[in-house]
């Protein structure tokens, strides 16, 4: 059972490590993302740099990518039963997360990691998925943030899990995605938190200039 919860952890993080950004960003307009805006992988400097169509491309993969793993570690662990299966989904979860922000495929660089977060949740707990996204788009479409939606729903998500844990519908291992998904995302927006209090951060909207295309 051991083996086969480390072997969902070390796919989970490889399928993490998949740099969804990069690969964009270099097939839609032959630039590397992490050189402009955030420097991150994600979709929200995606939509910063490249526009509405790219970014959706990379929301997609890397929500995507927590689905997989999630998967990969039911798969891996289906001989052993309910609560090793709970476990290794976590473990996957997390490595994925993991992945995704510190990618050996990007020399440890990446993103922030909501978007692996909410396809792993949309598996393990679709309820607290959906309150939480459409909690963290109605915040975003007030404020015009997407840090600070996307800390909300982090959050959001975070609290429901835990909530359902002491009603007892849910399993307790699901407290260690809960708490260590939300603060590995918490600790990953600790720069747009500066900028949110500062009143820098970027809206959403706001574009980065590339070069023309053809220079890069």
């Amino acid at each position: 059972m051991f083996v086969a919860i480390g072997v969902a952890i070390v796919m989970g993080y490889l399928c993490g490590s998949v740099p969804v950004g990069y690969i964009v960003g270099r097939l839609y307009r032959g630039v590397d993302v992490r050189e402009y805006g955030s420097r991150r992988t994600g979709a929200t400097n995606v939509l910063r740099t490249l526009g509405p169509g790219a970014a959706v491309m990379v929301a997609l993969g890397d929500a995507v990518k927590g689905v997989i793993a999630v998967e990969i570690g039911q798969l891996a662990t289906a001989p052993y039963g309910v609560e090793a299966q709970h476990g290794a989904i976590v473990c996957a979860a997390l490595a994925a997360l993991a992945g995704h922000n510190w990618s050996i495929f990007m020399r440890w660089r990446g993103g922030r990691g909501v978007l692996v977060s909410a396809g792993a949740l949309a598996v393990l707990f679709p309820p607290a998925f959906v309150v939480s996204a459409i909690v963290a788009l109605v915040v975003i479409g007030l404020f015009r943030f997407v840090s600070l939606g996307s800390l909300v729903g982090a959050i959001l998500a975070a609290l429901l899990i835990l909530g359902a844990i002491v009603e007892g519908r849910e399993p307790p291992i699901y407290a260690l995605f809960a708490v260590l998904g939300a603060a590995v995302i918490i600790l990953q927006h600790r720069d747009n938190i500066e900028r949110l209090r500062s009143g820098t951060e970027r809206k959403l909207g706001q574009q980065v200039r590339l070069p023309p295309t053809g220079t890069v």
